[in-house]
């Protein structure tokens, strides 16, 4: 009797599977340590239209164990990564394309971006008492402003700029240089392109 009840214990807590690194899964569930601004779940972006059922941010597992490493270094400073964008299906990315069709601004779907291999992330930082540190434009905001290598910013702009890139860089990611909220994980540039979707429930 003892050892039935010990082989059923046994059975009912199997061991934690091992989770693939290109696996897509969603943020939330291995952190709650993220703010979150999902700018194309609302109106508030710069195609002015909705185009996420919801507000969800999936990656790779592997672009989630990066972003949380990030943001534990962001932490001992008091800050937090606030997030905008995340995984983009193909489909989504096709719809945006229909809405501004300029690949100054959408990637073409024909090709992808690593947004839609669920390796990049658009973000910002918030202080301890979650206000945006100043970054000198908007999230999305496309001129020369924008750009890492503009010079012509407060220099708290400037400062605030450098510290999100340095972390994020030494935490496995790459900057694009003409947007200072866009990173990519160095190593989610070898996946391919998904139209995963996720669950609105």
């Amino acid at each position: 009797m003892v050892s039935s009840n010990a082989q059923n214990e046994v059975y009912s807590s199997p061991a934690q599977q091992e989770i693939a690194d290109t696996t897509f899964v969603n943020l939330k569930d291995y952190s709650k340590d993220f703010i979150y601004d999902m700018k194309y779940a609302t109106e508030d972006n710069f195609l002015k239209a909705k185009v996420y059922d919801c507000a969800e941010c999936l990656l790779r597992y592997k672009t989630v164990k990066a972003l949380i490493a990030a943001n534990k270094d962001f932490m001992k400073d008091g800050c937090k990564i606030k997030l905008y964008d995340c995984y983009r299906p193909l489909s989504i990315q096709k719809k945006m394309w229909e809405i501004v069709s300029n690949p100054e601004y959408v990637a073409d779907p024909k090709k992808g971006s690593i947004h839609n291999r669920g390796g990049a992330v658009d973000i910002s930082l918030v202080n301890a008492e979650g206000i945006e540190l100043e970054m000198g434009t908007n999230f999305d905001f496309f001129g020369i402003q924008a750009s890492h290598n503009y010079k012509k910013l407060p220099v708290p702009v400037k400062a605030n700029r450098k510290y999100l890139k340095s972390v994020m860089i030494k935490n496995g990611f790459n900057s694009f240089d003409s947007e200072w909220w866009h990173y990519n994980l160095k190593t989610g540039l070898n996946d391919k392109v998904s139209n995963q979707k996720w669950n609105c429930n």
